[in-house]
């Protein structure tokens, strides 16, 4: 499967890496000025690691699309793929001479992914569209506020409205090809961040829900209200299940031994406990700073039906004995004789063992000659007038 990836920053990068893992010959095309992420630190041997992480395994071409020629390349690359991938603001690819309605046209079979803030419809179309501000107005940030002590509103360093905006395009692109194969004809894919957002929040159904609720159980779970104890040698452990909850809150009664508790008018059911939380997390917090440490902490839960987890660093876990059985990192080449350690692929398939991050990042412009001359039967004359006009270019450091 071959992927044409007009894509930048994270949210289509991330789809096509997905799409490259899985074993498509994906060629990244990037502006003169090179993408967002190769300016980030660290950086190693004129790569950044973000840019790694995102693109490694694709190949990569520099193209001028504001220039009439840059254009003409790029729909004459659309007719020789599978999927084109593009995450513009609505109405710049038409603006690009790049109309995806036009795209199929010239090639039926063609498959056009759009990732946009907003969709390509609505009134919203036009709006400026990064992860954070989408999260503001999809309510992920005031859920996280919601569940701080201080009810602070406050942005999480992670970029979920990107990430999983480009695991649902790369999910319909898989079942836009499945479908091609039975009418031999593509289409078009049009996916927003705010509806993923939407869409991936597990309790957008207790938002929505206006009518009466059972007072003793606890809605939707409440994972923001679990708590993070200290042991006795001060590592700290999350323990999985809302200890207000029936039939859960004996099973921290049980394996805090005051299975008194449960006769305890503070705690006799759930209203009770959620109007005297702090001092029933209170409780357990004393108990946990007597297990002497975070192993002896698991098992004595875990003989009650609780899960626990350590809060370790993002690095901490990918030096256990899980991520190395699991091989959960790769080492990646980084062009200058070392690897950089990058996320490996969470597929394990029985009957594909090779799949896995691989390949080398790419800098920009590397496959330029490589790829016109063998999808567009471009020569050594045309593609030094294309370089020379600056249609082409391309930052390949000199050893």
């Amino acid at each position: 499967m071959r992927v044409l990836d007009l894509t930048r920053v994270l949210s289509g990068p991330h789809c096509t890496r997905t799409l490259a893992d899985l074993g498509a010959d994906v060629i990244k095309v990037e502006p003169p000025a090179g993408d967002l992420t190769r300016f980030t630190t660290p950086r190693r041997h004129g790569l950044s690691t973000y840019f790694v992480q995102q693109n490694t395994g694709k190949r990569n071409v520099s193209i001028d699309l504001s220039t009439t020629r840059g254009a003409e390349i790029i729909r004459a690359l659309s007719d020789e793929v599978d999927v084109v991938v593009e995450n513009f603001r609505p109405g710049v690819m038409t603006r690009l001479g790049l109309d995806p309605e036009e795209l199929c046209a010239s090639n039926p079979r063609l498959i056009v992914a759009s990732i946009s803030g907003y969709g390509q419809t609505g009134p919203w179309t036009g709006r400026r569209a990064y992860a954070p501000v989408v999260e503001a107005e999809t309510g992920i940030i005031a859920s996280q506020g919601a569940a701080r002590p201080d009810g602070q509103l406050a942005k999480d360093p992670h970029s979920h409205g990107d990430v999983y905006t480009g695991l649902e395009a790369a999910t319909a692109i898989i079942a836009a090809l499945y479908q091609r194969d039975r009418t031999g004809v593509g289409q078009r894919i049009d996916v927003s961040m705010a509806e993923t957002m939407l869409y991936v929040n597990e309790h957008l159904h207790d938002a929505l829900w206006d009518g009466d609720d059972d007072p003793g159980w606890i809605r939707s779970f409440r994972p923001g209200d679990y708590r993070v104890v200290h042991v006795a040698d001060g590592e700290p452990v999350l323990i999985s299940g809302h200890p207000a909850e029936r039939g859960t809150f004996e099973f921290f009664c049980a394996a805090i031994g005051r299975v008194d508790l449960v006769d305890d008018p503070r705690f006799i059911d759930v209203e009770a406990r959620l109007e005297n939380y702090e001092e029933l997390c209170l409780i357990i917090a004393d108990f946990a700073a007597t297990v002497p440490d975070g192993d002896e902490f698991e098992r004595i839960f875990a003989e009650h039906r609780l899960a626990v987890g350590r809060v370790r660093q993002p690095a901490e876990v990918t030096r256990t004995d899980w991520a190395e059985a699991r091989e959960a990192t790769v080492h990646i080449d980084d062009r200058g004789g070392g690897t950089v350690e990058v996320p490996n692929v969470p597929w394990h398939f029985s009957d594909a063992p090779d799949v896995a991050v691989s390949g080398i990042p790419k800098y920009r412009g590397e496959d330029n000659r490589r790829v016109l001359a063998e999808f567009l039967g471009y020569d050594d004359a045309r593609l030094d007038a294309l370089e020379a006009d600056g249609v082409l270019s391309s930052r390949v450091p000199k050893r």
